[in-house]
């Protein structure tokens, strides 16, 4: 009788955990579904054709102005080459870099992402957390936290893309870390590095911190390798390593700084060479302009699928790409997209009243510390949809969330 009765005890609580195991095992599939999907064949086909494998490592460069968002992956010369494009759906703030938490402000800088930073569990699709504040953010006394790329279309400070695509780009970082690359680098940019932008921004009060940026992108663009990115004097030094081998430490002095003579040079006729052009334009009556969002943009590509906003909950406009007839229902702020940003003509007798409509922390000087750029995350973090830094609108996707869940 005891036997029996340990039997059936057995039994039930063998029932009850595979009841148990069945419905976690459904809600983690569910999840990591997403986050395993495999590439597209049309992406890998593209990997073939440009000389590059699924496990070679990657680089991601955004540019705010532009909305666009690259993926680069090495070749077999062992340099990066582009491998796409992408559209950026929403940013959100204004340009410039992120000062504090709560500013909507998309960080802007160098960032690394490891494989602690991927969420495959996010609930803005699959996410990876930039890593803001990094050396040079702490430096200069910046504040904020869960600063993403994730999918959703929604951003209060992060750089957010559709479903689709966040999953093909997720899928690009899990096969380069499978492949062994222990972190790659995320650029972010105002707008892209080019003569055009610097002339047409070259008196916007974050300019010293955009020339700083661009000679990141020098670096990059000259040598097609990530640049070796530290901090001192609380600016950003690309390349420099040590002379006396002495490590790069965030309050100490800066020590002498060596650099790859080769690169140097090729950087420094880059520079000059687009710093002509710059002159060369200011020259021509390029004016001096400030762009003024509403709150932030998306790319050209995504259009209003709809003239208004309506229905009893009061709704919400929708947006969908021209390259897709799926309609993006969950667009954070769209009213703020109606019009595209304000365009302020800065001159010397231009009025107060047309500067800055942000405060921004410029980059600013003196006696160099130095340090290595490294992110402060240890683990995947999602956005609380509590928080004023959440980079999604809660309430436009908890029924989707509900839904997928």
């Amino acid at each position: 009788m005891i036997g029996w009765l340990m039997f059936k005890r057995v039994a039930l609580i063998a029932v009850v955990g595979l009841g148990l195991a069945s419905c976690q095992d459904g809600n983690g599939y569910s999840r990591s579904a997403r986050a395993n999907a495999p590439l597209p064949a049309a992406t890998l086909a593209l990997m073939s054709e440009k000389g590059m494998t699924k496990s070679s490592p990657i680089l991601i460069r955004a540019y705010k102005k532009e909305a666009e968002l690259e993926v680069w992956k090495k070749d077999t010369s062992g340099r990066y080459a582009l491998l796409k494009t992408y559209p950026i759906c929403r940013w959100s703030g204004q340009l410039g870099p992120k000062v504090r938490e709560g500013d909507r402000q998309a960080p802007e800088g160098f960032y690394n992402i490891t494989p602690a930073q991927m969420n495959p569990n996010s609930n803005y699709f699959l996410s990876f957390d930039t890593g803001f504040p990094n050396a040079y953010d702490r430096a200069n006394g910046r504040s904020g936290s869960y600063l993403m790329v994730h999918g959703a279309c929604s951003s209060r400070g992060c750089y957010s893309m559709t479903d689709e695509q966040i999953a093909e780009i997720y899928a690009l970082g899990r096969e380069a870390f499978a492949g062994g690359q222990r972190s790659f680098q995320f650029q972010a940019y105002p707008f892209r590095m080019t003569p055009e932008n610097m002339a047409k921004h070259r008196k916007d009060p974050n300019i010293a911190f955009w020339q700083m940026l661009k000679r990141g992108s020098d670096n990059f663009e000259v040598t097609r390798e990530e640049p070796r990115v530290g901090v001192c004097g609380r600016q950003y030094v690309f390349n420099a390593v040590s002379a006396s081998g002495i490590r790069l430490d965030p309050v100490a002095a800066c020590p002498t700084l060596r650099e790859d003579e080769a690169v140097a040079s090729a950087v420094k006729a880059k520079q000059q060479q687009d710093d002509a052009k710059v002159a060369e334009l200011v020259r021509a009556g390029t004016a001096a302009v400030r762009l003024v969002y509403q709150d932030g943009g998306q790319h050209k590509s995504f259009s209003t699928a709809s003239s208004g906003f309506g229905g009893s909950d009061g709704g919400v406009m929708m947006f969908a790409a021209r390259s897709s007839a799926k309609p993006l229902d969950n667009v954070s702020r769209p009213e703020a997209l109606l019009n595209g940003p304000e365009e302020i003509v800065l001159e010397d007798s231009a009025p107060k009243a047309a500067q800055p409509v942000v405060a921004v922390a410029s980059a600013a000087p003196a006696k160099p510390v130095a340090t290595e750029v490294a992110s402060t995350s240890t683990a995947p973090r999602d956005e609380p949809a509590d928080r004023d830094e959440s980079c999604g609108a809660a309430q436009t996707i908890a029924a989707e969330e509900s839904a997928r869940l």
